[in-house]
């Protein structure tokens, strides 16, 4: 509790002295506001008379000074409301010059309305003068920062050297925020050296300076060209299908991959660096990946009387380890190969030794002994695994694959049926459909 009390005080703390920096910054451009409105008033009255101060009529600068603190503190609020106060201006953008322009504007506008209807005229070229005036300096020091940042960065001894090389993939929004948030941040090691996106139009032209090289095709060799470490998938629109055959052309490179997971965090703003993962397995599927609800499987097989035939096999023995976590009331491992049986055996009652596990040796193609099997135990639920499923194999025996995979599942099957089973859950293969061999042809069957 003492640590936990003395992070939150940290925080607290960080906070305050935060807010303290951010409110010396308003201050201080409050400060300069007030001295810039005051300055474009002058430069626009003397630009007016051709930078001439002897032609300058004394009852305009009267009028001006008159209405200073009147157009002093409209412009405050304008600007105060524009939010001209609140943004972080080293991440200054469109948004940010947007509200500039029209916090220019409407004090310019308000400036003409002011003084006409207080009496005090002046030379109508005067308001849209001091606007302008105002509106280059306003941006000028907002956007100084960013500037002079871009200098030190691009041209004034800031190290590139053991920066990892970067790909981005995709010129849209999400890859615009990763390519701004690399050059922004002093936290990243990274050097961004070209993008690829797969519209033409695109092709050519720049994304914050960043050239985009080309589309999909020309992965390859961008990353010989630029020497790329790093490519950031940065579309999070791709279908499944689009991401798979994207990852494929990169891991042809040595470069390492990393992808934004999903639309979701364009959506939410969330797209940064640090959302980028690593390719997992799914991303290979080519499809949405299929959640497995694990409370059903545990409902469905537990306190189940449960048949595995074909237990000690590949697919069978995996299926018995599953079982076995989910507390079935009986599991049987029903297989022709003792080895395979014993290896499986032993295992399952080293994890699991509290189960109630019965192996038995013995082939589904043998009448008489599947049906005892179930006469005996009467299991709930078959899984089926109980098969010749080597392809070569088959094409040479081609006999053994139908005794066994036809007549053992009829068997099996009617055995269930004569003995009440509620669940027979045959195991097929991908060989079964569309079959061109004798293995897949009597899977189908």
């Amino acid at each position: 509790m003492t640590k936990e009390k003395g992070i939150h005080k940290g925080t607290i703390e960080m906070r305050k002295r935060l807010d303290v920096k951010w409110g010396i910054r308003a201050f201080l451009l409050l400060v300069y506001d007030i001295i810039v409105v005051n300055i474009a008033c002058f430069f626009a009255l003397w630009l007016r008379f051709d930078f001439k101060f002897d032609k300058i009529d004394s009852v305009f600068i009267e009028h001006m000074l008159r209405y200073a603190p009147i157009h002093t503190v409209c412009t405050v609020v304008v600007f105060f409301i524009s939010k001209m106060y609140h943004s972080l201006w080293r991440f200054a953008s469109i948004n940010e010059l947007w509200n500039i322009t029209w916090g220019c504007i409407i004090t310019t506008l308000v400036q003409f309305g002011g003084m006409n209807l207080m009496g005090l005229y002046m030379p109508r070229s005067y308001y849209p003068i001091a606007g302008i005036i105002m509106y280059i300096f306003v941006i000028a020091a907002r956007f100084s920062y960013r500037f002079i940042r871009f200098l030190k960065n691009e041209y004034y001894g800031v190290s590139k050297k053991g920066k990892k090389n970067v790909m981005v993939i995709g010129a849209g929004s999400a890859g615009k925020i990763v390519v701004d948030e690399i050059h922004d941040s002093k936290y990243v090691d990274y050097n961004v050296k070209c993008i690829i996106d797969d519209m033409p139009s695109k092709h050519g032209r720049s994304v914050s300076g960043v050239p985009i090289v080309g589309n999909r095709s020309t992965i390859i060799e961008n990353v010989v060209r630029y020497d790329i470490d790093i490519i950031f998938i940065a579309i999070p629109t791709l279908k499944p299908a689009e991401r798979k055959v994207l990852i494929e052309i990169c891991n042809e490179t040595k470069a390492e991959v990393r992808i934004l997971p999903g639309v979701y965090q364009l959506v939410n703003g969330d797209v940064s660096v640090n959302k980028m993962r690593k390719v997992e397995i799914s991303d290979l599927l080519g499809r949405e990946q299929v959640e497995i609800n694990n409370d059903d499987i545990i409902s469905y097989v537990k306190g189940k009387t449960v048949l595995v035939t074909g237990g000690g096999g590949s697919i069978g023995s995996e299926l018995c380890r599953q079982i076995a976590t989910y507390e079935p009331n009986q599991l049987i491992i029903f297989d022709i190969y003792e080895n395979n049986a014993y290896d499986i055996e032993q295992e399952i009652r080293r994890r699991h030794p509290e189960l109630n596990l019965v192996v038995l040796i013995g082939s589904v193609r043998n009448t008489h002994r599947i049906n005892e099997v179930f006469e005996t135990y009467k299991p709930d639920i078959v899984y089926h695994a109980a098969a010749h499923k080597h392809v070569p194999l088959m094409e040479n025996s081609p006999n053994e694959a139908i005794k066994n995979n036809v007549f053992g599942t009829y068997k099996t099957a009617q055995a269930a049926i004569a003995n009440g089973t509620d669940k027979f859950v045959l195991i097929s293969t991908d060989k079964a459909v569309n079959p061109t061999n004798i293995m897949g042809a009597s899977k189908r069957l």
